[in-house]
């Protein structure tokens, strides 16, 4: 649930070192030059100019997530987007490696949740720029799913899944997600059963339904101009297939009829790991929340400020219970999770319960004190670089933008945002998300009582 499956199908001549240095550069506080307009595809495109290195980073995201999956066929959304990039008209799975690598680019493709799609980083000098933008466009548009390699591929899963369910981590995520969304695509898993019954007739419809030109989102960051991203979106969309969806595709149901559909429990699971693995929280924020800043603050006090946050002060610090202790919320289409964990030795399960769940519900109550919230937004603003200090990290925030409809200033104001936060705002929103009843328990390991 929430987790995106992210296959590398070819590694290029751009190693992490130079990932690293494909940054935009610009002015202090200038604003980005980010620009959207429709394809005539009827693609929604994200486009923004970044000439410090001669690349491109491009991505084309649709409405194919794992929330799209049927009952029963659970893993169609990810086998569908690895299948992609492993056969074309005319290309093997190896010529396709093959070409990319010639040009030196990366290409890779994917499922998360919500959505699924493809990403490529290339040169933009030639004729690399435009050999990778071709096989681009003939995987994306016109591909050949073979049924050997999916069932080389399920078996893959499978063995894979098979793995993943021996480790408590793995256990806890799947009852977390259970819990937290009963009857609800995000908290549904796939299974060995639900891996095998998928067909190759399966993916070949799951592409030609979920792969609409007209739904797509393109994003691109890199050095081309305006015209030549119109041509390019224009590219690689045109050939697409072509359709409507019912109601809106990412979701959009917030946390109170989520919250109304679950209930607040303690699960315990037996495990012979050394330690328990503790999950808290519930249903609570999706993505383009009025309150999101206000959430983000509180939670960077509570949870996600590392070494300074209340949980990590009160289960490593005062009582030495952990090495780490976290929270943080995952804004989703629907709602997402708030959620707190902690690993810990099985003799301090109980004890590590309670001052966690204590924590939290003080914070609840009480929300963060001045010189707390002064600390957590100093430190928000200034990390704020490091969000954006790539090509890859700009693609991913403005696809997010694109998919979820958001403004094209999102992240010129979002300093500005955080300074807005007060303590009462962010108390206030804090225990309007977080309520206590609802919080739901996972213990994997030890036991509670």
């Amino acid at each position: 649930m929430l987790s995106s499956k992210n296959k590398v199908f070819i590694r290029g001549l751009f190693a992490a070192g130079a990932t690293a240095a494909a940054v935009f550069s610009a002015p202090a506080n200038a604003a980005l030059p980010i620009e959207s307009w429709t394809a005539a595809s009827g693609a929604k495109v994200m486009f923004m100019r970044a000439e410090a290195l001669p690349m491109l980073d491009v991505r084309v995201d649709f409405p194919a997530g794992s929330r799209a999956d049927p009952k029963g066929k659970e893993g169609l959304a990810s086998a569908t987007g690895d299948m992609i990039g492993r056969g074309a008209e005319g290309l093997s799975e190896n010529d396709i490696a093959d070409g990319f690598a010639d040009t030196g680019a990366q290409f890779s493709g994917g499922a998360s949740s919500d959505s699924a799609g493809v990403q490529l980083r290339t040169l933009t000098s030639e004729p690399e720029f435009s050999k990778a933008i071709s096989l681009m466009k003939t995987v994306l548009q016109k591909p050949v799913f073979n049924a050997e390699i999916l069932a080389r591929e399920t078996a893959r899963s499978v063995a894979g899944l098979k793995e993943a369910l021996t480790k408590p981590d793995t256990l806890a995520d799947r009852a977390f997600a259970t819990a937290l969304y009963p009857n609800h695509p995000y908290g549904t898993h796939t299974t060995e059963a639900s891996l095998k019954a998928i067909t190759l007739a399966d993916v070949e419809q799951f592409y030609k339904t979920r792969y609409l030109g007209n739904k797509a989102v393109v994003s691109l960051v890199g050095n081309i101009t305006r015209a030549q991203a119109e041509q390019l979106a224009n590219e690689l969309t045109a050939g697409l297939p072509k359709g409507e969806l019912q109601g809106n595709p990412l979701g959009g149901t917030d946390y109170q009829e989520l919250q109304a559909a679950m209930k607040g429990q303690t699960i315990q699971i037996d495990h012979p790991a050394a330690q328990s693995h503790i999950l808290m929280g519930l249903p609570a924020m999706r993505r383009g929340a009025p309150d999101y800043f206000d959430l983000l603050v509180a939670n960077h006090i509570l949870g996600g400020g590392g070494f300074v946050s209340r949980l990590m002060d009160e289960i490593r610090e005062k009582r030495g219970l952990a090495y780490s202790a976290y929270s943080y919320f995952m804004p989703a289409g629907d709602a997402g999770p708030f959620q707190a964990g902690v690993q810990t030795k099985k003799e301090s399960t109980a004890q590590a319960v309670q001052i966690m769940r204590k924590t939290i519900l003080d914070f609840i109550e009480k929300g963060p004190t001045q010189a707390e919230l002064n600390a957590a937004k100093q430190n928000l603003v200034g990390g704020f670089p490091l969000r954006i200090d790539s090509n890859g990290k700009l693609l991913g925030n403005i696809s997010m933008m694109g998919l979820h409809n958001m403004p094209l200033d999102y992240l010129d104001n979002w300093t500005a945002e955080i300074e807005k936060v007060t303590v009462q705002s962010a108390r206030e929103a804090f225990a309007k998300h977080v309520k206590a009843d609802k919080l739901v328990t996972v213990v994997v390991g030890g036991k509670v009582e």
